[in-house]
């Protein structure tokens, strides 16, 4: 009999918001398998590690963390052939992801290698866009806004024409693209209702105005929270227009 492959959503950082399932998995499973850079340590096994009971078998599954295009699909036909072993030696394996699994989760490149071939359960996440939101103390979106979810390299045509049409936006992956996506949200005179979030739940978490920002780089654990909607309230919070 084949082992289960789990798809472990973990949250935004801190241990503490892993769901009651996801503890429940780590538990129990015998092996389990977390994407690493090439240096340094890995994020989501931090995350993990107060849950884990110690004895399990681990399976890293490292990714250069590269700017430049590389061959990932070599890296995750590699770790999928290694986490294949274990299901068809009957183990069960959780495949450890930040955030949720399925919201631009990695994960996902391990589902679709392996999914048709073994019994998956995919376990949900806190989001780190909710996790913003929720430290801010800002809704993300309200009654019939459009929220939007914009990645940080869309270039700025793209991304100047997707901010003009939403309610609500979460950009995400900043990183090297913050002080581009600043210049444009201030072109497009959004500064006053935008929030920087950074290393939202961790001990160097960072929420202010997107104004007071000085910085001209982010690190990839962040994002900027925009609300043009219609609730007057929001607007009347810390970093938003009145």
């Amino acid at each position: 009999m084949n082992g289960k492959l789990y798809g472990v959503g973990l949250g935004p950082g801190d241990p503490d918001l892993i769901t009651l399932k996801a503890h429940r998995i780590l538990q129990s499973v015998p092996v389990i398998a977390w994407p690493a850079p090439d240096t340094g340590p890995s994020f989501a096994r931090a995350i993990a590690a107060p849950h884990l009971p110690g004895g399990q078998l681990e399976i890293p599954i490292v990714m250069p963390m590269r700017t430049e295009r590389f061959p990932a699909r070599d890296v995750y036909d590699k770790a999928s052939m290694e986490i294949s072993a274990h299901l068809d030696a009957g183990r069960d394996v959780a495949v450890l992801c930040e955030g949720d699994p399925f919201f631009y989760g990695s994960f996902m490149y391990v589902f679709e290698r392996l999914a048709s071939r073994y019994p998956t359960e995919v376990v949900p996440g806190v989001s780190s866009m909710m996790a913003a939101a929720s430290a801010a103390g800002r809704p993300l979106a309200a009654r019939n806004d459009v929220l939007s979810v914009i990645p940080g390299p869309m270039d700025d045509e793209a991304m100047a024409a997707r901010l003009e049409l939403c309610d609500a936006v979460a950009i995400i992956k900043v990183g090297r693209h913050f002080g581009r996506i600043r210049a444009l949200i201030d072109r497009l005179d959004l500064m006053d209702q935008a929030v920087y979030a950074e290393r939202v739940s961790l001990e160097a978490e960072r929420l202010m105005p997107l104004a007071d920002v000085a910085d001209v780089t982010a690190p990839y654990f962040s994002m900027i929270l925009i609300y043009k909607g219609g609730e007057e309230w929001i607007h009347a919070l810390p970093g938003s227009k009145a």
